[in-house]
């Protein structure tokens, strides 16, 4: 008995949901066809690659190990084919994009669906997550990540930077006692993100003592961002969520003038080689679309970079607030 392409793709797709139903929800077959699939694809090859017990399968090591030379392999072959097909046919296969949930939102979702009409023979999914998702073993073509790139082994191309703002709205200002420098930073607290400690994603560096975590806290920026319009705190948030609340006035920048390191926005994808031809006109697609200052950051006074200018100083308006809402 061989296998099939069709078995190696059933069996990585098992080892991904960590069940049959996972996998043959996701595939919209049946339980029992996705069950023969890998009990065909085991018996072809001579080795367990699950355990079952009371309803629960585990991967043996020798999954694991199988898996880990197939997915490249299986990626390489896809690769070939779609390549194969030569530019005349216009791009064909599948896409599939991991991107963070509040810029893909925002932001991707007019770039992606431009590129979905221009390439109607392909087929474009979408998973808006922010947890980081290790793109190969998930099966997405490219990713979109935001901040310091972690993982080496990640093809990326940098489409832009954005800064993070420290925000407020004005009713929050205006209750609590005035911040005029740095200093007065500890006598607040701030809207926590639940991924990761305020300390921990600080911008400013050491010398700048970041406020005290408030009682407040959400795993979402745009949730942070609707807490601290609501005048419950202090919000460390990148201009690309905050830059509406910004220009109609519900938010004010706090301390403008704190130098930073910008969060850079890059789009990354696997080390296949040849890349895709999909891949490759995605990636151009989406660097066009950023390049240059990216629509939000248009009209809003950005922060200086750190060893760059500062920025303007603000020009003076109501008390109590301490940034200013441009145009």
């Amino acid at each position: 008995m061989g296998w099939t392409i069709t078995d190696i793709e059933t069996f990585l797709a098992v080892l991904d949901a960590g069940s049959i139903s996972g996998a043959a929800a996701r595939a919209d077959l049946s339980k029992s066809v996705v069950s023969k699939r890998i009990s065909d694809f085991e018996a072809a090859i001579g080795v367990a690659l699950f355990t079952r017990h009371a309803g629960r399968i585990a991967p043996t090591d020798s999954a694991l190990s199988l898996a880990e030379r197939l997915r490249p392999a299986l990626a390489e072959l896809v690769a070939a084919t779609e390549s194969a097909q030569g530019g005349g046919a216009g791009l064909r296969g599948r896409l599939a994009i991991a991107a963070p949930m509040s810029f893909g939102i925002r932001h991707l979702g007019p770039v992606i669906a431009g590129f979905a009409r221009a390439h109607p023979g392909l087929e474009i999914v979408l998973d808006y997550d922010d947890r980081h998702t290790d793109l190969g073993r998930a099966g997405f073509d490219l990713g979109l990540r935001i901040g310091h790139l972690k993982d080496s082994s990640l093809m990326a191309r940098r489409l832009c930077e954005d800064p993070r703002l420290l925000v407020a709205s004005p009713d929050y200002l205006a209750l609590h006692p005035p911040i005029v420098g740095p200093g007065d930073l500890a006598g607040h607290e701030a809207i926590g993100y639940l991924n990761a400690r305020l300390a921990e994603v600080w911008p400013f560096g050491p010398e700048v003592a970041a406020p005290r975590g408030g009682r407040i806290m959400a795993n979402n920026g745009e949730a942070m961002r609707d807490m601290a319009v609501g005048g419950l705190g202090l919000a460390l948030l990148p201009l690309f969520i905050v830059h509406d609340a910004l220009r109609d006035g519900r938010l004010v920048q706090v301390l403008p003038g704190l130098a930073q390191q910008p969060l850079p926005i890059s789009v990354v994808w696997p080390p296949i080689r040849p890349l895709p031809p999909k891949t490759r006109a995605f990636i151009d697609h989406i660097a066009g679309a950023f390049s240059g200052d990216p629509p939000w950051q248009r009209g809003i006074l950005r922060p200086a970079t750190a060893g760059g200018p500062a920025p303007r100083t603000p020009r003076p308006g109501p008390a109590p607030s301490l940034g200013e809402k441009t145009e």
